[in-house]
């Protein structure tokens, strides 16, 4: 079953002394674009988190983040006196305050704070990490909805094209008789004396030049295959694009050879569902 590529997941984990939540984004992209942010308490974490998340996810261009909120944080933080100190003084020059509003503005100025760090808790850690694994199960449900959306859409514009090709199929005998009499007509108009066996042999190699018996044939397995790609178990939306393509390039022919009004118009209805079916593609993982 396809999967987009486009998807979200978020877990929360409240534990004794902080809330931490982990977020997923995920939308389209040629190849896997993770970003990943984290505080740096957990930073030692990151090549992980980076290794699970490729293998789980694949591809995309992905956004994962970790947001910590409550008491304690990334680990204790003090107030750097002689820091603070020092940044008073200097303040007493430059402005007529009180001392509280000195203090006010000089906890406000870098390194005011010092942050004594500590290990990252490994029990915690391992909440963490079954966290990000439900995010991840969260964020592939979606892609699976959002997967089938695609696929309900694509069945629709291929059925499409089908009907549409059936349509070419039946105005082809049409096409050709009327090919012949437009020749007949061009060397009636002439006023030439012709060697009718010689005129019958130029004219079905004429005739054999604008045949699509092949196109209609390779363009209906195209399509017959596309359909079964979309329901194997994998999601393969490069695949996908590669038959795209070879549809797209037996309409063309189609188009090329049809020399008939009726067919052209058809063929440009089979490339504007063509068109559709190109850009939900991009979408598919």
């Amino acid at each position: 079953m396809i999967q987009s590529m486009t998807g979200y997941g978020k877990t929360v984990l409240q534990l004794p002394t902080k809330k931490i939540t982990i977020e997923l984004k995920s939308l389209n992209s040629k190849n896997l674009d993770l970003n990943v942010r984290i505080p740096s308490y957990y930073r030692e974490k990151e090549l992980d988190i980076r290794k699970n998340l490729a293998s789980d996810l694949e591809r995309g261009k992905i956004d994962f983040s970790i947001f910590i909120e409550g008491n304690g944080g990334e680990g204790s933080s003090k107030i750097n006196e002689n820091v603070v100190k020092e940044y008073m003084n200097q303040l007493r020059n430059i402005v007529d305050s009180n001392e509280i509003e000195l203090l006010k503005m000089a906890v406000r100025l870098p390194d005011s704070l010092k942050t004594e760090r500590e290990e990252v808790d490994e029990a915690e850690w391992h909440q963490i990490v079954e966290a990000i694994a439900e995010t991840v199960v969260k964020i592939n449900k979606y892609r699976s909805d959002e997967g089938e959306v695609l696929r309900n859409d694509f069945i629709l514009r291929i059925s499409n094209i089908e009907n549409i090709l059936e349509k070419v199929i039946e105005i082809d005998p049409e096409r050709i008789v009327l090919v012949k009499e437009k020749l007949r007509k061009g060397i009636a108009e002439l006023e030439a004396k012709i060697d009718e066996n010689r005129f019958e042999q130029e004219l079905i190699y004429y005739i054999e030049k604008l045949d699509i018996t092949e196109e209609k044939v390779r363009l209906k397995n195209h399509l017959d295959y596309f359909k079964k790609e979309l329901s194997t178990n994998d999601s393969n939306g490069k695949k996908l694009a590669f038959i795209t393509q070879e549809i797209g390039r037996e309409i063309n022919t189609i188009g090329s050879k049809s020399n008939y009004a009726d067919m052209q118009k058809l063929v440009v209805q089979m490339k504007d569902e063509l068109e559709k079916i190109k850009e939900q593609s991009l979408n598919v993982l």
